[in-house]
């Protein structure tokens, strides 16, 4: 089945100092589902892991090696209109005392009816708020 990915999920599955048998299991699981991600996921994945190869978290070989995993993988992303955005998302994330991010992860998985994979707890408390189910 598939499922909403949120971005800390994908990127902690690549940091060996997170070290999350959660995001292991979760990265895992797009052996046999597809997930589907909004449109700020590649550049947060990539940011993070930016991030992560200035601090020494990663070398710059172990982060070329995992964009190249990353882009075989069954990702697709959902676009939403920018007056979505601004509308609903932004109402979502007022509503549930989120930022903007994750609140399109939640409206993602809100609008196609899938469960969210998130370690984020503030998004996962959201999610259980408004009925969205969770990858456990």
């Amino acid at each position: 089945m598939a499922f909403v990915l949120d971005a800390s999920v994908t990127v902690s599955s690549y940091l060996t100092d997170e070290d999350s048998e959660f995001a292991d299991k979760v990265m895992a699981r797009l052996d046999a589902d597809r997930a589907i991600v909004p449109s700020l996921w590649p550049t947060e994945v990539a940011n993070a892991l930016l991030v992560a190869e200035r601090r020494r978290r990663i070398t710059p070989a172990e982060l070329d090696e995992a964009i190249g995993v990353l882009v075989t993988l069954p990702v697709f992303v959902r676009p939403k209109p920018f007056y979505w955005t601004v509308t609903k998302v932004l109402d979502l994330a007022r509503a549930q005392a989120l930022n903007a991010y994750d609140a399109a992860y939640l409206d993602l998985a809100m609008t196609e009816g899938l469960p969210l994979a998130t370690q984020d707890s503030d998004l996962r408390a959201a999610a259980v708020r408004v009925g969205v189910d969770l990858v456990e």
